[in-house]
């Protein structure tokens, strides 16, 4: 794939917050979330409590438009989710209607492409805080000329030098597409072998949420007892894309505490010993 330097990403939505768009939370929704990550907690398969990483799902359709259309028009299919921030408040549950605006923070320039740093807020109607998170999407290729705007916040923790848990999961081969479902994120590379073919990859891929989702079964269940109230942050960075066909191993490691909550670090792995995703940071209220 070439590298282009360019001058065309918009820069004008940045620092502005979109319209609010309005979600209803079904429970038969949020069962086929669970059903599409291979969820195990009882709670998140009823339909009574979302899985964290659902917490995506309300916001897509604030935050996808964003990304998809800041960067050059020939670039716009070439993003791929690069980094994961949650801060929760309360868990989404069945009946709610939540709200979500979002604005752009900043777009910043890599060696191989660009980084578009976006911040989602979603309340309850009533206005509840429910989750704030910060979402990366990475524009392979499209190189903007300087950086304009904020990073994606830092993470900061000194992990122990081994991991206390290893879980190892395997994907279903039909993974992407019921995730495809239950998520609402359509982009062919998850579900067109051809067009993946085309992207550089070597078939279709699985959304790196899917992925996420799966190792954050693990992380709940081993730092946080699958209590999701207990989880107040939740961040991870995407290395690598990862096919229906591997398998991942996440490593869950202890570190320390900060403002009376235990702290974790994990990162993901395939077969081979490549991280598919790093830099993890759970908080847990004790």
């Amino acid at each position: 794939m070439t590298i282009t330097e360019t001058h065309e990403f918009d820069t004008e939505p940045l620092g502005k917050w979109s319209e609010p768009v309005e979600f209803v939370v079904d429970r038969e929704r949020l069962q086929a979330y669970a059903r599409a990550t291979n969820d195990t907690v009882p709670a998140h398969l009823a339909g009574d409590v979302a899985s964290p990483v659902f917490n995506v799902v309300p916001a897509f359709q604030v935050i996808a438009p964003l990304t998809m259309n800041m960067p050059p028009e020939d670039k716009r299919m070439m993003g791929l989710h690069g980094e994961q921030d949650f801060r929760f408040h309360r868990p989404i549950e069945a009946g709610m209607t939540l709200v979500t605006k979002a604005f752009p923070l900043g777009i910043t320039p890599r060696s191989t492409g660009s980084l578009i740093t976006i911040k989602g807020v979603t309340t309850t109607l009533e206005g509840e805080l429910i989750v704030e998170q910060f979402v990366t999407v990475f524009i392979r290729t499209a190189i903007a000329p300087e950086a304009v705007g904020e990073e994606p916040p830092a993470r900061e923790y000194e992990r122990e030098a081994e991991p206390f848990i290893e879980v190892t999961e395997t994907f279903d081969i039909d993974q992407s597409f019921r995730y495809m479902g239950a998520s609402g994120d359509t982009m062919p590379l998850h579900s067109d072998n051809t067009f993946a073919r085309a992207a550089g990859f070597p078939g279709i891929i699985l959304h790196g949420n899917c992925t996420f989702a799966f190792a954050t079964r693990a992380v709940l269940e081993h730092t946080a007892g699958n209590d999701i109230r207990r989880l107040k942050r939740l961040a991870i960075r995407f290395s690598r894309w990862v096919t229906p066909y591997d398998t991942i191993t996440t490593r869950i490691y202890r570190a320390g505490t900060v403002d009376g909550r235990s702290v974790y670090s994990f990162e993901t792995a395939l077969a081979d010993g490549t991280l598919c995703l790093s830099d993890g940071l759970v908080e847990v209220e004790d």
